[in-house]
């Protein structure tokens, strides 16, 4: 089920993803190459006037492969970290025990989802259309293994939160549900 949320929240965000991408690129292209998008909905309406609506959907494969890994590795590894952080340590099913397993899961996540975060990034910023395989290979050939986790550190800092509020509010959610019905 996680995943499939995830693929489908990968395909509807895709558009936008693509947006952000660019509009965050463009600084750092050549003047003459910069797209000049004046804000989002103008960016949107020129990617389908000048590129068709396929623009919209550049790299939707790796973005919902990411969005697929997130959710599933963010899931997994948090059940999995609270288990074992419950009987093999002294700590108790508590905010202490939700926050450190969600910010493990969060250190999961981002590092499954790094080398796709790069992949993802460099097809939706590409001016021209090229096959994955190529774009595979023109980043090892210029940046060897090391590409894998380019941007570690500022996807962790923005995914490390994310995933802990998401586990936090989760916890206590499941705890107020179940003293509303007398189950806990």
């Amino acid at each position: 089920m996680a995943s499939c949320s995830g693929f489908l929240g990968g395909v509807a965000g895709n558009p936008a993803d693509v947006l952000n991408v660019r509009m965050q690129n463009d600084a750092s292209l050549p003047v003459a190459s910069r797209r000049n998008y004046s804000n989002a909905v103008d960016g949107l309406l020129r990617m389908i006037r000048e590129e068709g609506w396929a623009a919209l959907f550049r790299g939707v494969w790796p973005n919902s492969a990411r969005a697929v890994l997130m959710t599933a590795s963010q899931l997994a590894s948090y059940d999995g970290f609270k288990q074992a952080l419950l009987a093999n340590t002294p700590l108790e099913d508590n905010l202490k025990t939700h926050f450190t397993a969600s910010l493990l899961a969060g250190f999961v996540a981002t590092t499954i989802c790094s080398p796709v975060d790069v992949i993802k990034t460099r097809v939706m910023s590409a001016k021209e259309q090229k096959g994955l395989t190529s774009v595979l290979a023109d980043i090892y050939r210029a940046e060897g293994v090391s590409w894998m986790f380019k941007g570690w550190v500022p996807s962790f800092i923005r995914l490390g939160p994310h995933t802990i509020a998401t586990f936090l509010f989760l916890e206590q959610h499941k705890k107020m549900y179940r003293r509303l019905k007398n189950t806990d």
